[in-house]
């Protein structure tokens, strides 16, 4: 991996091609995110670039985090993320990585936080088909059968069944970059990524290598 950045989700529109398409977009501002830390293999085991992003009162700030972010000679960040950067070392502390590391056409997997959708039903949060709702039914929205009656009697795991939904960490592969605007730090990116708006997303370089 040669780029990656952190930005924030602002929110979805759409803009158009050459050919007059439309086109869904997601518009994410990619403040300068900057280097905090440099990994070593000698130091740390593994070569890997630390970087800060948001800003943040000096007051929500404990010392431990005062005392790196002072060390490295930058201003205090709300989130600190590590990229494991094939070129880590030609990366220095202090560095600002900004939304020109991207160019339009690159393929990028998007991980954020999804959106909690709290406590569903199986139909809802596993897309299960309901029963007949006529009036003498009695099976409407429920999951089905649980498992076997007899022998082994229990449910299996992996059973979709109601529970909690969304809010958890989820990545989008291979998308990809419609337009940048590197005079405000936009990214705009085609399609829809993980979260609500105002959520932390990490733009890496893609694993798939087909578009």
């Amino acid at each position: 991996m040669k780029k990656a950045i952190l930005a924030t989700k602002i929110g979805m529109t759409q803009i158009f091609d050459d050919n007059g398409n439309v086109i869904p977009v997601t518009v994410l501002q990619a403040s300068p995110n900057v280097v905090t830390q440099i990994k070593t293999v000698e130091n740390d085991g593994y070569a890997a670039v630390q970087v800060g992003f948001g800003e943040i009162r000096d007051v929500l700030v404990n010392k431990p985090r005062k005392g790196h972010f002072a060390k490295a000679g930058v201003s205090n960040k709300r989130y600190l993320r590590e990229f494991k950067f094939e070129n880590a070392a030609d990366f220095t502390v202090g560095q600002e990585i900004k939304a020109d590391i991207f160019a339009a056409g690159d393929r990028v997997d998007a991980t954020g936080i999804s959106k909690g959708k709290g406590f569903q039903g199986a139909i809802k949060r596993h897309g299960l088909s309901r029963g007949p709702m006529k009036h003498g039914s009695k099976y409407h929205r429920h999951a089905g059968s649980n498992g076997p009656a007899t022998s082994p009697g229990r449910v299996f795991p992996g059973k979709h069944m109601p529970g909690q939904m969304g809010n958890v960490k989820s990545t989008v592969q291979n998308l990809e970059i419609a337009r940048i605007d590197a005079e405000n730090n936009l990214i705009l990116v085609k399609g829809a990524v993980p979260g609500p708006r105002k959520a932390l997303v990490a733009l890496k370089e893609t694993v798939k290598c087909g578009k």
